[in-house]
């Protein structure tokens, strides 16, 4: 199904809000709380007149710093839709993240917080939201407000900010125009329509939330229940009740579910989308017939690059084909490599950005407008792409290359693992080692560590080549996570390089 994007966010919005004024669009999944098309179309609106009000010209930047999920909808989506630079901020980050991003921006012309100690910089506006009728409340504007200079722009857009290997934040900034392209084609990939109601309980800081939740179902006119957090106790009565039909997930997320006992599948429950990762055989195994769709995708991309078919019958490891986006991969000389070969992967397309925040990492982009993504894989003969790693986590040990995730395989499949992640240590003589760390599945408390860590030695010296083999194998309870529960691999290797590994053997 081919993806026609909107004309404008602004637009699509009005539209909505005079075709169907009295659908729901947002719902709170902990309260009955909601916004019908109309009445969001009218916050937007009165969002609109603030900005106006208060002399904010097109290109400033706001950072949106709110823990209310249906607020943060509201105000991000106004900043946007108004031409201005939506900056999310982490609800859980300390004050002073504001001051940073506002510097790295170049200053903010308005901040819209819920906080109760808003941290506000030197001459810049802000403003609270009315959480019930997302309305703007407790305008402050000082006079020396940090207004950009009006700027010729089609749109508005979104700044979000990366962490490659090196910890430095690079600005992503997604126009208005991407940001639609790729939501379009996520409502088309899902066959989303205005009879679906999704669930959403991933943080609204990060894209995924912004575009497969948000925008997607608002391109299709349809329902999105926002959570602000996973919650495993009552999940799926909650799904039931909600007449959730589909869910929105990550694959840290439904590897909880599967480990939590029987599963109740909601009758109205078309698909689960599950991102950010590739999903193990063993989490796909234990939910059953539950239709998935698996798919990979980046902050660069606007969140999707591949999605596996609604329908099924993708090959089993596969995150799916590309959807909307060019894929290759390429050798270390960028030469595109034939099928079944491991490579880097580079992408290009609408959803694609074209470079960084202040033209950082400049060398990831080559003069076609290619993007080396810096995760390695490859394609099959059928077109399906297939994720090993990211180019920074592979090891080299002694001029053998270990892909984490050959090992990790192993590893999962061993009942009594829920995850395993394997890193690089370094070696004087061998450069590098991979060494690993399980996590048992719920209620494994009684295992015998020592005799578990000896059966998946035993394990991998009977599936891998001696190179490949992990030097040690720790049994941890959790591991460095991301807020979306995604594994911090740099952050989990600068650990271990310091001696202050988590690993509890």
């Amino acid at each position: 199904m081919k993806a026609q994007p909107p004309e404008s966010l602004q637009q699509l919005i009005a539209r909505q809000g005079a075709f169907s004024p009295d659908r729901i669009y947002l719902e709170d999944a902990r309260s009955r709380r909601a916004f019908t098309f109309g009445a969001f179309a009218e916050a937007i609106a009165r969002w609109h007149a603030t900005f106006a009000d208060l002399g904010i010209c097109a290109g400033a930047s706001v950072l949106v710093d709110l823990n209310d999920p249906l607020a943060f909808a509201v105000a991000h989506q106004a900043v946007i839709a108004a031409g201005l630079r939506s900056i999310p901020v982490d609800p859980d980050a300390p004050g002073s993240t504001l001051e940073r991003l506002s510097a790295l921006v170049g200053g903010a012309a308005l901040i819209v917080s819920d906080r109760v100690d808003r941290s506000q910089l030197p001459a810049t506006a802000s403003a609270a939201i009315d959480a019930e009728s997302g309305w703007p409340s407790r305008v402050d504007a000082p006079e020396l407000a940090a207004n950009a200079p009006a700027v010729e722009r089609d749109g508005g857009s979104a700044i979000l900010f990366t962490s490659g290997s090196t910890g430095e934040p690079k600005g992503v900034e997604l126009p208005e125009s991407q940001l639609l392209f790729v939501a379009a084609a996520i409502a088309a990939h899902n066959a989303l329509t205005s009879d679906d109601r999704g669930y959403n309980p991933l943080p609204l800081f990060h894209v995924n939330a912004q575009v497969v939740g948000l925008l997607a179902t608002l391109v299709a006119g349809g329902t999105l229940v926002l959570d602000r957090r996973f919650h495993r106790t009552g999940f799926w009565e909650l799904l039931r009740t909600r007449d959730i039909t589909w869910l929105n997930a990550v694959p840290a997320i439904l590897a909880v579910l599967a480990r939590g006992g029987e599963i109740t599948v909601p009758p109205r429950l078309r698909f689960i989308r599950s991102a950010s990762a590739p999903l193990p055989e063993a989490v796909r195994d234990a939910l059953g017939d539950v239709p998935l769709v698996v798919s990979y995708g980046m902050t660069e991309a606007a969140s999707q690059i591949t999605a596996t078919p609604l329908a099924g019958g993708a090959p089993d490891g596969s995150v799916g084909v590309p959807v909307g986006t060019q894929l290759e991969v390429r050798d270390d000389e960028a030469r595109t490599l034939a099928a079944g070969e491991i490579g880097a992967l580079w992408i290009r397309g609408p959803g694609v950005i074209g470079g960084y925040y202040a033209g950082r990492a400049a060398e990831r982009f080559d003069d076609a407008g290619w993007l080396q993504t810096g995760d390695l894989g490859m394609i099959d003969e059928g077109g399906y792409v297939y994720l090993v790693g990211r180019s920074d986590d592979v090891i080299n040990r002694g001029g053998e290359k270990v892909y984490p995730s050959e090992v990790e395989d192993v590893l999962l499949g061993d009942a009594r693992v829920r995850e395993a992640v394997v890193i690089g240590r370094t070696d004087d003589i061998l450069g590098a080692v991979p060494v690993a760390y399980v996590i048992l599945v719920d209620g494994a408390d009684s295992v015998d560590e020592s005799q578990l860590v000896d059966a998946l030695a035993g394990a991998c010296k009977q599936h891998l080549p001696r190179s490949k083999r992990p030097v040690e194998i720790n049994v941890v309870t959790d591991v460095p996570r991301a807020p979306t529960g995604k594994v911090q691999r740099s952050r989990m290797r600068a650990e271990l390089e310091t001696g202050h590994s988590r690993a509890a053997s």
